[in-house]
């Protein structure tokens, strides 16, 4: 019998995040969403991860209004986006309310699946948003933050996997966000999860290390039912492999992709002008592009590797390049073996620039790694020891509760406090997320001499 693996395209969101930084406006998605619908895709990632910043502080665009456009075309596919459990779209924790709120708000305005995650694999993160996609109707997908170290072993993610399955998921995804899965534990792990739970299993990589298309075939091979790729204009580095090559490659080993590959070539057409109007705009690095065997050395995300060189250069300092590198896994090792995702791998790779430029091991310490060894973020995956606590925080207490539990209900708070620009929920939302930003957005939107009354209220503090 042939065997079905369907494909989740992630063009209009983790592809154009990984490699031109998440500035493609929704006039260059528009055009081509009806092919989109007609291809053949699972579901389409469109929203979720920076999309919603990127909106705001960029592109001067509403990002409810870019899900709203996109549902109106988008019939067939399902639409998905990405949320960080109960940090939503940002970088700390917002109270069970907002977290609610906005999962309500994102399925009523067009979202079909929100693939949750949390950055430590904490579950109690995981709770409020995974309830809040059942209430009001999603698909609950819960993702596993893959990570390598000496707990992450395959019996962890499987009763990981359990756990979630438990808690109401309606599917499991394991998030690769570095790359780092390689073939044989991917077939490992997808076979392990299959055989203990009955429910679909997505698998999302990178291609930054260079072995992306052969860790999805041996997933594959194991019993995955999707995966996730973008088409070709924007595959490959530190994006996903390529959506053509993956679905003629394994159609040709007999499995039914469902894609119509002459609309896929349509697509790339399309995205292809599209990516070189970026490339000669300078938003396209061609670093990008690059294979980076070093991640798997390291277990450093590649846009990680970027940012790394880039903070590194821009103090004049890029001959420590190596030596940072090096104190990544040690400083992750610290602090717990926390999985190398958003917000948790800023703050990894700026702890270990700090290690490096100062001479001393945590002679500087960012503000955010406190607030971590404190438990402000979730658990860590292995115990900090007693030394390295007694280093970063002394004798201050540690949190063990939820960390979500310590806040307040804050919707009605944002709603006083985004007046008199905010005309609905979703405004309210908007400035909640990102204050300055939704203020700065819906100040231009309600007034069309806000950027003058700012900038003379800027100048009467300053004086």
């Amino acid at each position: 019998m042939t065997k079905t693996i369907r494909f989740t395209e992630t063009v209009l969101r983790d592809g154009q995040q990984s490699q031109i930084a998440t500035r493609m406006p929704t006039s260059d998605m528009l055009p081509i969403l009806e092919e989109m619908d007609q291809a053949g895709y699972y579901a389409i990632e469109m929203w979720g991860g920076a999309t919603f910043d990127a909106c705001l502080r960029f592109l001067n665009e509403d990002p409810w209004e870019r899900l709203r456009a996109i549902r109106k075309v988008v019939k067939k596919s399902k639409l998905q986006m990405l949320l960080r459990g109960q940090n939503l779209l940002g970088y700390k924790n917002y109270p069970d309310d907002v977290v609610e709120e906005f999962v309500k708000q994102a399925i009523e305005n067009g979202i079909d699946i929100i693939r949750i995650f949390d950055a430590l694999n904490d579950t109690r993160n995981l709770a409020t948003a995974m309830k809040a996609t059942k209430k009001y109707g999603g698909h609950c997908q819960a993702a596993i933050s893959y990570t390598t170290s000496e707990c992450h072993t395959i019996s962890y993610f499987v009763d990981l996997a359990k756990e979630l399955a438990e808690m109401g998921a309606d599917s499991i995804c394991i998030k690769d966000m570095a790359g780092i899965l390689t073939p044989e534990d991917a077939f490992q792990l997808v076979s392990a999860i299959k055989q203990s739970l009955k429910l679909p299993l997505e698998v999302h990589t990178h291609a930054t290390s260079g072995i992306a298309e052969m860790t999805y075939l041996k997933a594959v091979e194991a019993g995955a039912d999707i995966i996730d790729t973008a088409i070709s204009s924007f595959s490959g580095g530190t994006s996903q492999p390529a959506t053509e090559s993956m679905a003629l490659a394994l159609e040709t080993l007999g499995y039914d992709t469902q894609l119509n590959l002459k609309t896929l070539e349509t697509i790339a057409d399309y995205f292809n002008p599209i990516r070189d109007k970026f490339r000669y705009e300078a938003l396209l690095n061609p670093k990008v592009k690059d294979t980076e065997p070093k991640t798997l050395l390291y277990q450093v995300p590649g846009g990680m590797l970027s940012n790394l060189l880039s903070q590194l250069t821009e103090q004049g300092l890029a001959d420590n390049y190596e030596q940072v590198l090096q104190e990544v896994p040690r400083v992750r090792a610290d602090l717990g073996y926390p999985p190398l995702v958003t917000p948790l791998s800023q703050m990894v790779g700026t702890q270990a620039v700090m290690n490096i430029i100062s001479g001393e091991r945590y002679k500087l310490i960012p503000t955010e790694i406190k607030e971590y060894v404190k438990g402000q973020y979730g658990k860590p995956p292995v115990a900090i020891s007693h030394a390295i606590k007694q280093l970063i925080i002394g004798d201050e207490p540690i949190m063990t509760e939820r960390p979500a539990d310590y806040l307040a209900p804050g919707l009605s708070d944002f709603e006083k406090e985004s007046q008199p620009y905010a005309k609905s929920i979703e405004d309210v939302l908007s400035y909640g997320l990102f204050p300055q930003q939704g203020k700065d957005f819906l100040g231009r939107r309600e007034d069309p001499f806000y950027d003058v009354v700012e900038q003379q209220v800027k100048v009467t503090i300053e004086i």
